[in-house]
């Protein structure tokens, strides 16, 4: 569908292994589109390998395009996501951030509004640790970070997931747990919050 000259677009970058960061970020770039004017761009990074031999296809086979440093520049807005490893990303979405030096030395994401969502296999495995070490390089880049305020009531009624400091989702042990009302209804309220601020600030 072609979009028209003035819509903006907000990067959905995310890393998903078995899916459900992909479809927390489908929820995410629903609430984006909400917004008149603001499109979500999907995409994904590759994964890493300890092969030094192993590499993927330049196209994946399936979802989102791989970034490009490129989309970051030209979106007015992030929404970031990954699975938690231990309370951190995923190594594969920090390996993408550690080459965007080049747009930290020229400030090209300063000011530009961001948010951060992510999966886990339990409730306790770690969803805000990562949630709040995502934010980080984010910072460093000058992003003004958005979460989720308490104005949304499904924040003080899941019993799943879903934190002020971002979306999420508890996957369960085999990552073929389909996300709660609350937690779609979250991821929602996260993507259009971003997209209404962006609106506001983009020149």
């Amino acid at each position: 569908m072609q979009k028209a000259n003035d819509t903006r677009e907000i990067l959905v970058l995310y890393y998903s292994h078995h899916g459900s960061v992909r479809d927390l970020a489908r929820h995410i770039a629903r609430g984006i589109e909400q917004i008149p004017g603001i499109a979500a761009r999907l995409r994904t990074v590759p994964r890493v390998s300890a092969v030094c031999e192993a590499t993927a296809a330049a196209i994946p086979d399936e979802g989102a395009p791989y970034a490009e440093t490129r989309d970051l520049e030209e979106c007015v807005g992030l929404a970031m996501g990954s699975p938690t490893r231990f309370g951190n990303m995923a190594a594969p979405l920090k390996y993408f951030l550690d080459s965007t030096s080049g747009l930290w030395l020229k400030g090209a994401l300063a000011g530009k509004p961001a948010a951060v969502f992510t999966s886990t296999t339990t409730m306790h495995g770690g969803q805000e640790s990562t949630l709040l070490s995502m934010m980080l390089p984010l910072l460093h880049h000058g992003m003004l970070i958005l979460g989720i305020p308490y104005t949304e009531a499904a924040l003080s009624t899941t019993r799943e997931g879903g934190t002020p400091y971002g979306a999420s989702h508890v996957s369960g042990d085999n990552g073929d747990t389909a996300a709660s009302e609350h937690e779609k209804l979250l991821a929602v309220a996260l993507g259009r919050r971003l997209a209404e601020t962006a609106k506001k600030l983009a020149p």
